[in-house]
């Protein structure tokens, strides 16, 4: 199964004026009544998918839990710590699965 790893990080410098450092473009709604965040995570329907594990910082945590909760697609936050771009964060997501899906531990 799929576990998809969704990264709403950014510092909302791309899109400016309509998005902001706290509010970056993937909070914007651009082409329907939903989100760019939204239109991303309904994108997983009809997938062999679990729940999304959605990455973000500290200042993005209640707009992101707020728009899921809209969908009703919450599925799991990670809070980074600091940014680093893409490879940190996957690895973060990666371990955070291991994590919640380990049964057994064997030392050899």
């Amino acid at each position: 199964m799929i576990i998809p790893v969704i990264m709403a990080g950014g510092s909302g410098s791309r899109l400016w004026p309509l998005s902001r450092k706290l509010y970056p473009k993937q909070f914007l709604k651009l082409v329907s009544n939903r989100s760019m965040i939204q239109e991303t995570i309904l994108r997983l329907d009809g997938l062999n998918a679990g729940e999304p594990v959605t990455i973000c910082n500290e200042e993005h945590r209640f707009v992101v839990a707020e728009q899921l909760k809209e969908i009703n697609r919450l599925g799991s936050i990670i809070l980074e710590p600091v940014g680093r771009n893409t490879a940190p964060a996957v690895a973060l997501a990666a371990l955070n699965e291991l994590k919640a899906n380990m049964t057994q531990s064997y030392w050899y």
